[in-house]
C-alpha cells in the first residue's frame, strides 16, 4: 500500500514539474524574445506570438486582485492534492488523476509568475476568434478541466467517485 501512494505522487510529480518547466521555460522565451517587440506570425492570419501582461485572471478580469488570486490557487492547489491522496491507486482513475496533474501544473505556472513578477505571462494569440492572449499553463488549466468535465459525464459512475468522502 505504502508503494502505492509512492508512485502516485511520483508520477504526479514528475508529470506536474515537466509541464511547469516548459510553462516556466516558454514564458521566459515570450519575455525575451518578444517583449516589446511586433506580434510575431505564426500562421498568418491565425495564430501569432504575441506579448502580454495579464494581471488579472481569464480573459483579463479582476485586474490586481492578486491576494484574491494567491487564496484562489492555493485553495485549488491544497483540493488537488487532498483528492489525489483520497483517489484509489488503480488504473481505472489514471484519468482522473491526469486532469488533476494538467490542472495544478497549469495554476502552478501561472502562480509562480504571479508571485514572481506580479503578473502572468500571455503570449499566444489565435486571431480568427480574436481570443484573449494565453500561455501553456493556461492550456493546461482549460484541457485538463475539459478532460475532467468529459470524464466525469461520461466514464466515472457517481459511486465510482465515492473515494473522496471516506
Amino acid at each position: 500500500m505504502q508503494k502505492n501512494i509512492v508512485y502516485k505522487f511520483a508520477s504526479f510529480l514528475i508529470m506536474v514539474s515537466v509541464l511547469v518547466g516548459v510553462d516556466q521555460w516558454s514564458k521566459y522565451e515570450a519575455l525575451k524574445k518578444l517583449k516589446g517587440a511586433p506580434a510575431h506570425p505564426l500562421i498568418d492570419n491565425i495564430l501569432y506570438f504575441w506579448y502580454s501582461e495579464n494581471r488579472g485572471a481569464a480573459f483579463g478580469i479582476l485586474q490586481d486582485m492578486h491576494i484574491l488570486f494567491y487564496i484562489i490557487t492555493v485553495i485549488v492547489l491544497i483540493g488537488i492534492l487532498y483528492l489525489l491522496f483520497k483517489m484509489p491507486y488503480e488504473r481505472h482513475y489514471y484519468p482522473l488523476g491526469f486532469c488533476g496533474g494538467l490542472i495544478f501544473a497549469g495554476a502552478l505556472g501561472n502562480f509562480i509568475d504571479r508571485v514572481i513578477r506580479n503578473y502572468v505571462v500571455d503570449f499566444i494569440y489565435f486571431k480568427p476568434i480574436n481570443f484573449p492572449i494565453f500561455n501553456f499553463a493556461d492550456i493546461c488549466v482549460t484541457v485538463g478541466t475539459f478532460l475532467l468535465f468529459i470524464s466525469l459525464m461520461f466514464v466515472y459512475k457517481e459511486n465510482e467517485l465515492d473515494f473522496y468522502k471516506k
